[in-house]
């Protein structure tokens, strides 16, 4: 396999687990609400956690990847930019989430949400699960091959890029996230690059998301 090759697996493989964690965290949410044990506290954790990361991921796309992409392959122009469209129809819902008022009841300390709160916050996740499938449809086929049109060390500065800029909301579901989405040498792959004190922490963090994964799928097991 040549270098190239190489990196252009890389870029999806990547590519590939972080759309699968937008897919499960979304997915997660939409169930969570759904249940009453399900604490204030985790799916407000949750919720911000999907607002500021899929803000980043489609920031960092408009900003850093599509003029990568565009510099090799101006063809693509017009695809990304209705993929651009769609990251604001994005925005719109993820602002719509963002601005539900997690209020909790009277009983049980304030540790579940009240009715209104709740149907409010299942409203707004499904929208937002929605758009998240229906761009990645979209985006995938069109994203996936275009990767292979910019070289290795586009990407590798590209991804170190996203990795410094990441926002730090509840990132410890990142892990667990991309543990569940990928095989565990293609999870390796994708932290390489982490910084070491952070990669020192990860057996903590890897146990912290499964605790608050368990709490979040109603699994008390």
């Amino acid at each position: 396999m040549t270098m190239q090759a190489e990196s252009d697996a890389q870029a999806i493989v990547e590519t590939r687990l972080a759309h699968e964690t937008h897919r499960l965290a979304t997915g997660l949410l939409v169930d969570a609400v759904g249940r009453s044990s399900v604490p204030r506290q985790a799916l407000g954790q949750l919720r911000d956690f999907i607002v500021a990361n899929l803000r980043h991921h489609h920031e960092t796309e408009d900003a850093w990847l599509w003029p990568l992409i565009l510099a090799a392959a101006p063809d693509t122009k017009s695809a990304l930019d209705e993929l651009s469209e769609e990251h604001d129809h994005l925005d719109r819902a993820l602002d719509r989430l963002a601005s539900v008022n997690l209020t909790g009841t009277e009983g049980r300390g304030g540790e579940s949400l009240s009715g209104d709160s709740r149907h409010a916050l299942r409203e707004a996740a499904v929208a937002v699960r929605d758009s998240v499938r229906d761009h990645l449809a979209h985006e995938e086929p069109l994203l996936l091959p275009a990767l292979q049109r910019i070289t290795p060390a586009q990407w590798e500065e590209f991804a170190q890029r996203v990795i410094a800029s990441t926002p730090p909301v509840a990132g410890h579901l990142m892990i667990g996230f991309l543990d569940e989405a990928g095989t565990p040498a293609e999870v390796e792959s994708m932290l390489v690059n982490m910084p070491p004190p952070v990669k020192s922490l990860l057996p903590a963090l890897r146990s912290q998301a499964a605790a608050d994964l368990r709490v979040l799928r109603g699994d008390g097991s």
